[in-house]
């Protein structure tokens, strides 16, 4: 049965620490949207036991990296994203060595980010997605409607390379199956009862400059917005434990009336005016427990 609304405001007032037992690490990508804020209240709404963890919208994968899953599926319809994660998963030495001969200075980065991706080998592709997310502005992965990066030059002088963080992260994703493709057609070929579903889409723009998480050349709309909810109701009916985070906005906030759901004041990172660093997310919580 779906729980009746409970809309409990909550306030962070730093970014949590990630770690949550001695198996979580660090993720390897800075993502737009990321969970670390979150972690803690997340991991509060997990299920103490499930059968396997599936998350379709991964990103930089807080939320996984933080689990200890025996057996996990995550996927993106990102597939710049999903080559790094398959490659760090299985060529982890071969992307290293790639970024050693990398520079970060703002000719090279631009030059970088001309390639065509897809003329390039898989390490090497990968080597350039975390070289990119490591020195662009704000780590801040975005790309037009023909699908190409278009994100400047960070100005960053920290190094972008650490592999302890990536051979951590090999070890990590030996277990998981990664695949590239859309949220529904993972969840249903996927889920099953007792699963634990982590749903972390773009959010819904609370102002016209909020979109920032449109990290494919694809968009998600109202109508995306609305076939999420009914795979949300699919899957808590199904008997799945499902998490999902989404902006704070009247128009998710009704959409999802039937279920408990907890409003948490988070900082932006993305922003370039400190001023506008704050905002809401909400997490809803479906199960049928």
């Amino acid at each position: 049965m779906h729980k009746e609304i409970s809309n409990t405001e909550m306030t962070i007032e730093e970014p949590l620490e990630l770690l949550f037992n001695e198996t979580g690490i660090r993720p390897f990508l800075k993502w737009a949207g990321g969970k670390t804020q979150l972690l803690r209240h997340l991991h509060h709404y997990a299920p103490k036991t499930f059968n396997k963890y599936i998350e379709p919208f991964i990103g930089g994968g807080a939320m996984y990296f933080s689990l200890n899953a025996e057996q996990s599926i995550i996927a993106d319809s990102n597939e710049e994203l999903i080559i790094a994660y398959q490659q760090v998963q299985s060529n982890v030495e071969e992307v290293i060595n790639h970024l050693r001969t990398f520079h970060n200075n703002e000719e090279y980065y631009y030059e970088i980010r001309q390639m065509d991706p897809s003329q390039l080998t898989p390490d090497f592709r990968a080597a350039r997605l975390i070289y990119l997310n490591k020195t662009c502005f704000n780590g801040l992965y975005r790309v037009n409607k023909k699908g190409h990066f278009n994100v400047p030059f960070g100005k960053k002088t920290t190094k972008f390379l650490h592999e302890e963080v990536l051979r951590n992260a090999n070890g990590f994703l030996q277990n998981a199956v990664i695949q590239h493709g859309d949220y529904l057609n993972i969840l249903r070929e996927n889920a099953n009862p007792g699963d634990f579903i982590f749903l972390d889409p773009p959010y819904y723009p609370i102002s016209k400059y909020s979109d920032f998480k449109r990290y494919t050349k694809e968009f998600f709309h109202l109508e995306d917005q609305i076939n999420l909810k009914k795979e949300f109701d699919r899957l808590v009916n199904m008997g799945c434990h499902v998490l999902l985070t989404n902006s704070d906005h009247q128009i998710i906030l009704d959409l999802y009336a039937n279920y408990e759901i907890k409003t948490i004041n988070t900082k932006r990172m993305i922003s370039s005016n400190a001023k506008t660093r704050t905002g809401k997310d909400i997490i809803v919580i479906g199960s049928n427990d």
